[in-house]
């Protein structure tokens, strides 16, 4: 399948075997109405290949990240750009772009930092059901 897609979509990378980052995908994939966001793991091949070479190493898998027509978004701004394209009052989250980035970020960074230890990890990437499968690139 992987590289059929077009990058031009805006596909959502994320660490696929965290358990918190699978139940986003899950979560965003119920709010996305539009049906806006494609997926693929950070682990994939499709990463490797479409994402510079700082984001498709081991550090990336510290980061969701948001590849779409204007460019490349990691951590927070990656998950605040997300959730202004959900439905529900999920867009409202985006006010905290006010909130200066390192701090963000230094949020951010303290859940990714735990999340193995809080949410779990899988020994494998999630596999996708079958209605969901034209949604996931690798």
């Amino acid at each position: 399948m992987g590289t059929n897609h077009s990058i031009k979509e805006q596909v959502i990378f994320f660490d696929g075997v965290c358990n918190l980052c699978n139940s986003s995908v899950q979560f965003i994939i119920k709010r996305d109405k539009r049906d806006r966001f494609r997926f693929a793991s950070l682990q994939s091949e499709f990463a490797f290949e479409n994402l510079p070479e700082t984001l498709s190493d081991k550090s990336a898998l510290q980061s969701i990240v948001l590849k779409n027509g204007d460019g490349i978004k990691t951590k927070s701004t990656a998950a605040l750009t997300i959730a202004r394209q959900l439905s529900g009052l999920w867009p409202i989250l985006y006010l905290f772009m006010i909130v200066p980035k390192f701090i963000r970020d230094w949020v951010y960074d303290i859940i990714a930092k735990n999340r193995y230890k809080w949410f779990g990890k899988e020994d494998q990437c999630m596999i996708p059901s079958p209605e969901l499968k034209s949604r996931f690139i690798d």
